[in-house]
């Protein structure tokens, strides 16, 4: 999909209810207040219509991280990849590129997301973490003055002079240079929410160190931490979520500013 398409793709969710399975969905706008702040946050609560909850666990865990993944997909796709019924894999957040924040549960829950083998255990870490996708396709292949998506090498996402659509990275992380760039309201929604969770949970909101923050964790270091990490300090190999195509700093920098 053309990165100039997916206004309109995230528009259709919205006005449609429906995800590309053609799952219905109650959207609902609602708030939330953010310690500190006068202006409530906005977010849209999505709960199946039909009352399906089977792709979460409906057991309140105690929470002392924040873990930070993106989607490697569009809103619509990722909304039905992680309400798959009975699958078990989902998060309560998801930030579209407009910066809508899409809650499918209440974070108080838990469901699966830093998959088999993670550090510390998939079961042990998932339950003790909050987790928020970000709606951005990853990483991107470089083809002639195209980049496309990991999916097709005929899936063009934007061209080489459209900068403002991807982030080239001087060394390779990972095996990959061109990520897909995260929008202005995603970095601004993000943190206000990670604002809000911290307060709600009482967890630190602090980062890892930057000679940390792209490294996986040691099953001491997994199980130690308190905070916000993300996907690739759990998952050795496989996942680029979130490697430093990301502006670390400038998201520290808003979580930090009241």
């Amino acid at each position: 999909m053309l990165a100039t398409s997916i206004p309109e793709h995230e528009k259709a969710f919205f006005e449609t209810g429906e995800d590309v399975m053609g799952k219905a969905f109650d959207i609902s706008e609602q708030s939330l207040v953010v310690p500190g702040e006068k202006r409530k946050l906005p977010f849209f609560f999505c709960p199946r219509s039909n009352g399906d909850t089977s792709y979460l666990y409906e057991e309140e865990t105690p929470k002392d991280r924040i873990v930070l993944h993106f989607t490697a997909g569009y809103l619509r796709g990722d909304v039905a990849t992680l309400t798959t019924p009975d699958f078990h894999v989902s998060v309560p957040f998801i930030i579209a590129r407009s910066g809508a924040i899409v809650n499918l549960w209440s974070s108080k829950y838990w469901s699966y997301h830093l998959g088999p083998g993670a550090v510390g255990g998939n079961t042990e870490m998932s339950k003790r973490s909050i987790a928020i996708e970000i709606s951005n396709i990853g990483y991107l292949k470089p083809i002639g003055d195209k980049l496309v998506t990991l999916y097709s090498d005929r899936d063009v996402y934007c061209t080489r002079r459209e900068r403002r659509f991807y982030n080239k990275l001087d060394q390779p992380y990972r095996g990959q240079t061109h990520f897909a760039a995260f929008t202005d309201d995603q970095y601004k929604n993000l943190a206000r929410l990670l604002r809000y969770l911290c307060a709600a949970y009482n967890i630190p909101a602090t980062f890892l160190p930057e000679n940390k923050r792209y490294e996986t964790f040691s099953p001491a270091e997994a199980e130690a931490f308190r905070g916000i990490s993300s996907h690739v300090n759990y998952r050795p190999n496989g996942k680029w979520d979130i490697g430093p195509a990301f502006d670390w700093a400038r998201l520290i920098k808003a979580v930090g500013k009241i």
